[in-house]
């Protein structure tokens, strides 16, 4: 008997979503803007909420509330190494992903020195630059870019032989834009860094909400993302390989951990916050099938991925077929996040998601989202950058039909 996919169970889906039973106008809000950040899921509010309203404590203490937050921490480490593959002493909390970064580029920064080179991409979010730009500068290391094609959108690796060489002593790259949503093939350039010993640093943060990751099969030595971006709370995580991280010369106070991963876990952490990432990820894990959290993971990503993808592709092409609509896109044989990038002609960015939002209850949003070298490239940072809207699970058909026909109208306008 053969077996038939059961739809995305979209109807349940949103009822986990608090936010989305926001009107605003009169309309029910739609929500497009989710590459700047995921609505939260119940689970992840219920849990921050139960946590403090059991009374929280800082660690190592003797008592039930002290060893309570541990056992929190522990149990979202574990369930982060299962969303990417990895073991739970290689997990580490903190503010976000670019202090976190700041903090890893100023550790590897003492390994380098003057004449040594790092690799960045000109398509990155600045996240996973500027914290290298810095160290680069503070240790008189040499700065190499893998370049972005500005007609295709991707990376250009035709020189990726030369750029990376035996100097080379850290490639860093994002998995995918959160400007244009182009998937780049980090593993290729993880295998050509590796060649040289060099540490390949992964931003994920984009990537995290739309598909299954793993660290392991990236070949990555550091993948960085945020928990917020996959429908928990304001917390960053960076995954740094086991033998690297038992490396690294944090900066740190005296008495702190000496060991993994706490040395690179400055303060107190956001202990509430922790407490909505495993609720985020067994959302995820909810959404699909398997004997361990882990086979759960992977395959509620697949069913995510097949419906956002879905809907990422009416968007795609309504939008292709309006007249006055630039988009900023790879070309189909690319992969790409649902995450869709345009401009409309005689309205700024701004303009645009001013009348979305007030006529049609439609949050999306306008700039240059920090990946700032792409836009100067594309020279549109001078007029405000892009219009980006960017899918979610709890995304329907219905919504992307409402965003469709607010643009159909605007257009119609001038």
């Amino acid at each position: 008997m053969n077996s038939t996919k059961q739809p995305f169970p979209i109807k349940l889906v949103r009822s986990q979503f608090p936010a989305l039973n926001r009107v605003y106008k009169g309309k029910s809000v739609v929500y497009f803007d989710g590459p700047g950040g995921s609505q939260v899921v119940k689970s992840a509010m219920d849990a921050i909420f139960g946590y403090m309203a059991q009374g929280g404590a800082n660690l190592h203490g003797s008592f039930p509330s002290s060893r309570e937050t541990e056992a929190i921490i522990s149990d979202s480490k574990l369930a982060v190494a299962d969303l990417f593959g990895v073991k739970e002493q290689e997990v580490a909390f903190g503010a976000n992903m670019t202090t976190l970064n700041f903090a890893i580029s100023r550790a590897i920064g003492r390994f380098l020195k003057a004449g040594d080179e790092i690799v960045l991409s000109e398509l990155d979010h600045r996240a996973n630059v500027d914290p290298w730009l810095a160290m680069a500068v503070d240790r008189g290391v040499t700065v190499r870019w893998i370049p972005v094609n500005p007609q295709t959108l991707t990376l250009d690796l035709n020189d990726l032989d030369k750029i990376i060489n035996s100097n080379t002593r850290l490639v860093a790259v994002g998995l995918a834009s959160n400007a244009v949503g182009t998937i780049n093939d980090v593993r290729y350039i993880a295998s050509q860094a590796h060649k040289f010993n060099a540490i390949v640093a992964v931003d994920a943060v984009h990537a995290a909400p739309h598909f299954s990751i793993n660290r392991d099969q990236l070949e990555a030595d550091i993948l960085l993302c945020s928990a917020y971006k996959f429908f928990g709370p304001h917390v960053g995580i960076a995954v740094i390989r086991e033998e690297l991280f038992e490396q690294l010369n944090t900066y740190k106070l005296a008495p702190a951990p000496k060991y993994i991963p706490d040395k690179l876990e400055t303060g107190t952490q956001n202990h509430e916050g922790i407490a909505g990432i495993k609720p985020a990820i067994e959302f995820i894990a909810s959404l699909g099938e398997g004997t361990t959290r882990k086979e759960k993971i992977e395959s509620g990503f697949r069913n995510i991925e097949d419906y956002e993808n879905v809907l990422a592709a009416k968007i795609r092409k309504a939008l292709s077929e309006m007249k006055g609509i630039t988009l900023y896109q790879a070309d189909d044989q690319v992969p790409r996040t649902p995450t869709i990038a345009f401009r409309v002609e005689k309205f700024s960015p701004q303009e645009v998601c001013q009348i979305m939002s007030e006529e049609y209850g439609v949050f999306i949003a306008d700039g240059d989202f920090y990946a700032t070298t792409l836009a100067d490239k594309l020279d549109i940072n001078r007029t405000g950058g892009w219009v980006r809207a960017g899918l979610a699970p709890y995304n329907t058909e219905e919504e992307a039909d409402i965003f469709i026909e607010g643009l159909r109208q605007l257009v119609n306008r001038r």
